[in-house]
């Protein structure tokens, strides 16, 4: 069998390295015990009795140790290497080939069986490998003196020298004598500690040319008779203060190149060259950038030979760039300059590396002003780089809505001069003059005349620091409300939004704000649509949608289709097209009807039915979800209090949820965190158990298998956004599966945020999927659908407009009462300022804590 040839050649020669460790151990232990205090030069030190002594015993050790290792040692033989190779496989097939017939000779059944045997035995020994060998002498060596010994040597080889053996000879033949008594010398040089670089012994240096990083530190001691060595040098530079060329130990600094000699008996001399620690160096990589709200980055890279440690931006006002109209006309006030530190890497080398300054700072005086920007860095030398002072608008917050804008035209005066004031006060007051029509409530009025009667009293009594900035921030905050402000109307919010998407077009926004004003766009947009979703009953509103059989129809897909084609065309600078889209939407939003899909009576296509089912699995998806969160909630309440009872896991956890509570002694604040967990709790239905995550992973992976059974059964859609669909939902596939190894293994809230990102690349897939659909059959989106359900009727499938289940009276919409009739604003503001509280209480389990702040962070 020519296959067994190179296992058991293998084996056999571990078993060879084998023997070599268990007989030689003693003998390599005794080698580098004796070898480190040689190359340590402990000989050099010790009385000549002592030398000779160690010399004898270790002599003996490393005689009698490799006596006793030679008799130890035997070469195995081949028949051991195979029978170790037989002994790894199951059923020992090389020694049953081996084997012959004893019972049953000449019967051919039986010799029919026992050839099959043979045969099976023949196959398995092809899965022979080599066998490991056993190298663990630990119960030979129970006190580790191994390991001892090489310790001692690796020191050895790292504070001492191999070329100290050889004085081992000296001592021997006695010339030992004439060597201690002649001069001697030791020499260290040891660079700057921020350039990284070792220590170096001269003595190890042969003469000639040697260079070193400048500030290095010098070290020399001269033994042996004053005078008989001596040092002369010309790299420290010095000229005062200079002491003996003969002094035993002498110590300066490299701040030149020159020469470095010590003279004597052996004279040696060095060429010093001495390598100058550069400057740093840091440049921007490209034009400063924002977004909607503001927020800057600046790239730049930074450079140094050795490391930058620090650096920072100073921002200074570029007065003669001012546009010196209005209230920029008169004297600023002094600004002193914006200084801000520059991000440094946490980890890895600072040498050279790419960041951007990142901050928003849209509430500086300095902010939509032309200013100069320069960045500077500096090194452990303290060396400094700097760049070119760069021209540029530093980047704030834009405005959109004209009141707001002018609110934060006056606030930028004022801070720009206190001569302002009179001025902005009056500017102010024509604003509120007729305030009909132009607040969008009676607060943003208030907020307005109490900062007017504010700016009186400093006329009157003068301005105060503290007042002024008072003043700034009040019209800061006025400006937020009055362009973020929540109308009351969804109808009104969506005008608005689309007023602001138009303004933008005009103004030239930059892509960060049209997406920004996109995603606003969205959202009132959704808003508007839940609105009509709620008034499906026909009534004499104006916003109802027509039943007549011309009604325009479109799908929530092809909204959102035309929704990214708007930012798409904007983005690409065809604000005209962009333009007509715009108006498009809104004369569809006039006379609208929302379907899940194209509608009709016959049965929906593969691709509305992948929709409808995708739909379902985000559903139960972000139900799982719920319950896991339950769970998640019962256990924190569990270590909490410590009541959990057996047998009881579902009232436990509603009673421990009850308990937190009131021991928080909020009831308007912790009742709508219980609740929210009891809800969670409760939509379980049975199927997942409260405190037994093995059900819910159980529903987690039929969730995922059908998911992916949902993704074979996609119909085949050209283009990107399919493409783009069928990988977000293989990430929602991959996420599915970690939350149920989480939900397995018992890590609820690895599991909760494996969960979220299934349900983000969900939403994702389901998204480019529409888009996919629209783009398929040749529909442009946002056009909609004029066939199918031309009657009116709202989907027979049990559904309202948005997709959502019928409750169980029957109506369209949800008959849960998710809000209890509360605001749904002050709702959300109430539940985060309970997170934040619970955040905060030290007694609570880390794990609680720990899951608060990442929801704090999401949200």
């Amino acid at each position: 069998m020519r296959h067994l040839r190179w296992p058991v050649a293998a084996t056999r020669l571990g078993m060879v390295a084998e023997q070599v460790v268990r007989a030689f151990w003693p003998f390599w232990t005794a080698l580098f015990a004796g070898l480190a205090p040689l190359m340590m030069g402990w000989h050099e030190i010790v009385p000549l009795e002592v030398f000779w002594g160690g010399a004898v015993i270790g002599a003996i050790a490393l005689i009698g140790t490799l006596i006793w290792g030679l008799r130890r040692f035997r070469i195995p033989a081949p028949a051991e290497a195979l029978e170790r190779v037989d002994a790894s496989l199951p059923g020992r097939p090389i020694a049953a080939i081996a084997d012959t017939q004893a019972i049953g000779s000449g019967d051919p059944a039986s010799e029919a069986v026992w050839r099959a045997h043979l045969a099976r035995m023949s196959a398995r020994t092809k899965d022979a490998r080599p066998v490991e060998p056993d190298l663990r002498i630990s119960d030979r060596d129970p006190y580790g003196l191994r390991f001892i010994a090489l310790l001692f040597f690796v020191a050895a080889l790292t504070f001492g020298s191999l070329l100290r053996i050889g004085s081992v000879g000296e001592i021997v033949t006695g010339s030992q004598q004439s060597l201690a008594s002649g001069p001697v010398w030791e020499g260290w040089v040891e660079p700057p500690a921020y350039t990284g670089k070792p220590a170096i012994y001269l003595n190890d240096v042969p003469p000639g040319r040697l260079q070193v990083p400048e500030g290095s530190q010098v070290t020399l001691r001269l033994y042996g008779e004053v005078g008989a060595l001596t040092v002369a040098e010309t790299v420290s530079g010095r000229l005062e203060e200079l002491g003996a060329a003969s002094d035993a130990q002498q110590q300066f600094e490299i701040t030149q190149s020159g020469v470095l000699t010590i003279g004597g008996a052996g004279q040696t001399t060095w060429n010093v060259t001495a390598i100058a620690d550069q400057p740093p160096e840091v440049e921007m990589t490209g034009p400063i950038e924002s977004d909607a709200m503001g927020e800057m980055s600046q790239p730049f890279v930074a450079y140094d030979d050795y490391g930058v440690i620090s650096g920072f931006a100073t921002i200074t006002l570029d007065l003669a760039a001012v546009d010196r109209r209005y209230g920029l006309a008169v004297a600023p006030d002094p600004i002193d300059p914006l200084v801000l530190d520059l991000p440094m890497p946490f980890t890895g080398d600072r040498s050279d590396f790419e960041e951007f300054l990142i901050d928003n700072l849209s509430e500086h005086p300095l902010a939509n002003l032309p200013v100069t920007m320069q960045l500077s860095v500096t090194d452990d030398a303290g060396q400094t780089g700097v760049t070119p002072a760069e021209p540029m608008i530093l980047p704030g917050r834009r405005f959109f809505e004209p009141f707001a804008r002018a609110v934060i035209e006056q606030r930028r005066d004022f801070m720009w001069s206190q001569d302002n004031l009179t001025r902005v006060n009056q500017i102010l007051r024509a604003i509120s003059h007729r305030p009909e029509g132009l607040f969008s409530s009676e607060t943003t009025y208030l907020r307005l005349r109490a900062i007017i009667r504010q700016m009186d009293q400093m006329k009157e009594f003068g301005a105060t620091e503290n007042a002024k900035a008072e003043v700034v921030q009040a019209l800061w905050d006025l400006a937020v409300q009055l362009e973020d402000g929540r109308l009351a109307d969804a109808r009104e919010r969506l005008r608005r939004a689309q007023e602001r998407l138009a303004e933008a077009m005009r103004n030239g926004a930059s892509d960060e704000e049209i997406a920004e004003l996109m995603q606003e766009l969205r959202e009132a947009t959704d808003e508007y649509m839940r609105m009509l979703a709620q008034e499906a009953e026909p009534s004499d509103g104006t916003d109802q949608a027509d039943n007549g059989q011309n009604g325009e129809r479109m799908s929530m897909d092809e909204l959102q289709a035309l929704l990214d084609r708007i930012e798409e065309l904007m983005q690409e600078g065809r604000m005209a097209e962009a333009q007509e889209l715009m108006e498009q939407l809104n004369q569809l939003m006039e006379n609208m009807r929302v379907t899940q899909g194209e509608g009709g009576e016959g049965s929906p296509s593969p691709g509305q039915q992948s929709m409808q089912d995708l739909t379902d699995t985000l559903r139960e998806q972000e139900e799982l979800s719920d319950d896991a969160f339950g769970d998640l909630q019962e256990q924190f309440n569990q270590d909490q209090n410590g009541q959990q009872q057996p047998g009881q896991p579902g009232n436990q956890g509603q009673q421990g949820t009850q308990g937190q509570q009131g021991q928080d002694g909020q009831q308007g604040q912790g009742q709508g965190v219980g609740r929210d967990a009891q809800n969670g709790q409760q939509a379980d239905n049975g199927t997942g158990g409260q405190g037994d995550p093995r059900s819910l992973a159980d529903r987690q992976q039929a969730l995922r298998q059908e998911l992916q059974r949902q993704r074979d059964g996609l119909p085949s859609l050209p283009g990107e956004s399919g493409d783009i669909a069928r990988r977000s939902l293989e990430r929602a596939e991959g996420a599915m599966e970690g939350a149920e190894e989480a939900l397995r293994e018992g890590d609820l809230p690895q599991a909760i945020d494996r969960q979220a990102q299934a349900m983000d690349a969900l939403r994702n897939g389901m998204r480019q999927l529409g888009q996919a659909l629209a783009e398929n059959q040749n529909i442009e989106p946002g056009q909609g659908s004029e066939q199918g359900q031309a009657n009116g009727n709202p989907g027979q499938d049990g559904r309202d407009p948005l997709g959502r289940s019928m409750g169980n009276s029957g109506q369209l919409g949800t008959s849960e009462s998710l809000l209890n009739g509360e605001d749904i604003n002050r709702r959300a503001e109430e539940l985060l300022d309970e997170i934040r509280r619970r955040s905060a209480e030290q007694d609570r389990p880390e794990l609680e804590r720990d899951y608060l702040r990442r929801l704090l962070d999401q949200f």
